[in-house]
């Protein structure tokens, strides 16, 4: 459920598009958006939305000048210091994130106010890389589970899976002298996905499970780095189920199927780049994914449906907001749901900067 990530500034124009189809296990016939108004509330300007807790009513992320920040809808955003916050736990009490201490990055836990229990990186003698020493990508459902990117000096940098009676636990690499990350873990905290770098550099998706890496394959040999899981690592999400096919294309694993990729057909109207389309955050029964169309930091915001792609303002502007994204830039992307997939988080390029968006979706028809 939760996907966090180091903040991202798209700035692509602003494109009207069409729905996209997919080719995805549900067939097309079954693969109905949610009928009914969907409700989108802007937040502050500067105001990057990266997790939601709470049934909705917490929101996390970072201004874009620097610092974490809390939004709930009836007080609006506050700045808790740090870094950034990446995550919250289901409940919206525990929040994840980056803070400084002692001049140095590190993966933090927050405390209350503007206080931070920095988390350190691989024992008590782990040298940073200039300035950093670790970063948080992802919290478990509890928050007690923490994962993301820890240093020992700069030769290479590994996933990290940290718990109060284990502390900052190095998942190592399988190919000697590259790097792994980790960018989220299931809601259950048993399950690690992200990363592990290839001797070509290409970022092959991974899950760790009890400390144990698999590269995730799929019938074009090795994905790309997984970004979404669910409550208990049955479904993972990422991108690039083939890296030689120049359509933007991401896949979904499952426990029962195995990977299924889908595949992307651009829209004319949007200017003609290597885009990569990106599954970021899935909703506990997988019906409901959001992500972007991305080229480098241009993106467009997309929500999958049982397998139906859309753009997210187009879908918005179809079920009751008509005038949604109005003079912003960009749509961004969709990077954080509830575990009902029914409130989405996010954030693009708004109309004057930077900008998060909160997204609460009607009912999916019962399948």
């Amino acid at each position: 459920m939760h996907r966090a990530a180091a903040v991202r500034l798209p700035r692509i124009r602003s494109a009207a598009c069409p729905a996209l189809l997919l080719l995805l296990v549900i067939p097309a016939a079954e693969a109905t958006p949610p009928p009914g108004k969907a409700l989108l509330i802007e937040l502050p300007s500067q105001a990057l939305a990266l997790d939601v807790g709470a049934g909705g009513f917490v929101v996390v992320g970072g201004f874009n000048s620097g610092g974490g920040l809390t939004w709930m809808p009836t007080s609006g955003a506050e700045n808790i210091g740090g870094l950034s916050a990446v995550a919250v736990s289901r409940d919206g009490k525990t929040i994840v994130g980056t803070t400084f201490n002692n001049r140095l990055q590190e993966a933090a836990i927050w405390q209350g106010g503007t206080t931070w229990r920095p988390l350190g990186s691989f024992g008590p003698n782990a040298q940073p890389c200039d300035l950093l020493l670790s970063s948080a990508y992802g919290a478990s459902d509890d928050g007690k589970v923490v994962v993301g990117l820890g240093w020992d000096g700069c030769k290479f940098a590994r996933a990290f899976r940290w718990e109060e009676s284990t502390g900052m636990v190095d998942l190592g690499s399988t190919v000697s002298g590259r790097s792994s990350r980790a960018n989220n873990v299931s809601g259950d905290g048993r399950v690690v996905v992200g990363w592990q770098e290839d001797t070509t550099g290409l970022r092959l998706g991974a899950k760790w499970v009890g400390g144990v890496q698999e590269v995730i394959h799929g019938p074009f040999g090795a994905v790309g780095e997984a970004f979404a899981v669910n409550r208990d690592g049955s479904i993972i999400a990422g991108t690039h189920c083939n890296f030689s096919d120049p359509r933007p294309n991401s896949w979904t694993w499952t426990a029962s199927g195995g990977v299924q990729c889908s595949f992307v057909d651009v829209p004319r109207d949007i200017p003609d780049r290597f885009y990569s389309a990106l599954m970021e955050t899935t909703s506990d029964d997988g019906r409901v994914i959001g992500g972007a169309l991305s080229f480098g930091l241009e993106s467009q915001a997309l929500v999958w449906f049982d397998g139906e792609v859309f753009f997210l303002k187009d879908y918005l502007r179809a079920h009751g907001v008509p005038d949604a994204f109005d003079g912003w830039i960009n749509t961004g992307f969709v990077i954080g749901s509830t575990a009902d997939g029914r409130t989405l988080v996010g954030y693009g390029a708004g109309p004057r900067n930077f900008q998060g968006y909160l997204v609460v979706l009607p009912e999916l028809a019962k399948k």
